[in-house]
């Protein structure tokens, strides 16, 4: 009911009215002369949950820090809300959660809150209030930041980025290392921070988690980008399959394609295929043992978020793109 109501709300605005909350153009950053971030072009449109995906390496904390201006790009533009990212009222549109929350761990919630609205010229400390409130955090009183639960310590990680208020905010694997309950509670608050109006990025490796939010998602792999997508397109792509695993792949492949012609066959390995647009599993069956071919296992799958992002990581090692009919390169929406 989350994602669908999710859904149903960034569709529910024209697409001719969209504006964009972040855009970058050939965003680069090198180290050593190396590439990071490769000339990325993302376009994070307002009021969306941004689900950035990408393998361990790939360059979603560097180019999460030039957004937030931790990090200064080797090369190209970044526009928050259709500003140069140096505007400084710009500037304060943005909060961020990079890596860490940077508790100080002998301070209580509300210390550790107070210290940084000074910081940010913040003197009115009904702003601490309110974020301690929004966070689930009002109740902690004197207990020492250290004394928290991990799902605690990320839950005051983001009340320390919603001070000022921000349009933007940008969170940096914030379930990770979270039990259930932390991770549903954190869930709950950023689908919550979303209904407000706010923009959401969000870079997580569970997947799982990242599909029950999300409005939209951009897979980056070696610092590129390989595809950005809405919730819709990718559920539209993520087609039901039939799956069998048999004795040759290179035997049965032939036969498949011969008998069923309305079949789309994906041969994995020398093993396993996967079939779309099969109707009638069992007079499959029936054909393959019937020309020889032993089947050990075969039933249907719906392909989610995480076999989606393997198959375009395969396709890209493998120096194309995705193997699955109908997906092309990278897509902006």
């Amino acid at each position: 009911m989350e994602k669908e109501h999710s859904m149903k709300k960034e569709h529910s605005t024209e697409k001719g009215q969209e504006r964009f909350a972040v855009e970058t153009l050939s965003l680069t950053k090198t180290y050593s002369g190396k590439a990071a971030v490769d000339h990325l072009g993302l376009k994070v449109r307002e009021g969306a949950i941004y689900g950035f995906i990408g393998r361990n390496g790939a360059g979603k904390s560097t180019t999460l820090k030039m957004l937030c201006g931790l990090a200064k790009p080797t090369e190209g533009d970044i526009r928050l809300f259709g500003k140069p990212a140096g505007d400084v009222y710009t500037a304060r549109r943005i909060g961020c959660l990079i890596e860490s929350t940077g508790l100080y761990p002998q301070m209580t919630a509300r210390q550790n809150l107070v210290m940084k609205a000074k910081c940010m010229g913040l003197a009115d400390e009904k702003s601490v209030d309110r974020v301690l409130d929004i966070t689930g955090l009002s109740d902690t009183g004197n207990k020492k930041t250290k004394h928290f639960s991990m799902g605690m310590k990320q839950r005051l990680g983001i009340a320390l980025a919603l001070l000022g208020n921000p349009d933007l905010l940008i969170l940096d694997e914030p379930i990770n290392g979270l039990d259930p309950e932390g991770t549903r509670e954190v869930r709950r608050l950023l689908l919550s921070l979303n209904e407000e109006g706010k923009t959401l990025i969000i870079s997580s490796h569970i997947l799982g988690e990242l599909s029950k939010i999300s409005t939209h998602y951009g897979i980056i792999k070696e610092g590129r980008l390989v595809e950005q997508i809405d919730a819709e397109s990718l559920e539209q792509n993520c087609k039901d399959y039939f799956q069998i695993e048999v004795d040759d792949s290179r035997h049965a492949l032939p036969v498949i394609t011969e008998n069923l012609p309305e079949v789309q066959a994906e041969v994995l390995d020398g093993h396993h295929i996967r079939l779309y647009n099969l109707g009638d599993s069992a007079r499959l069956n029936q054909i393959l043992v019937e020309k020889g071919i032993q089947v050990y296992s075969s039933g249907f799958h719906h392909m989610d978020l995480e076999e989606y992002f393997l198959d375009r990581m395969d396709g890209m090692d493998a120096g194309q793109g995705s193997r699955r009919t109908g997906i092309g390169g990278e897509k902006n929406v």
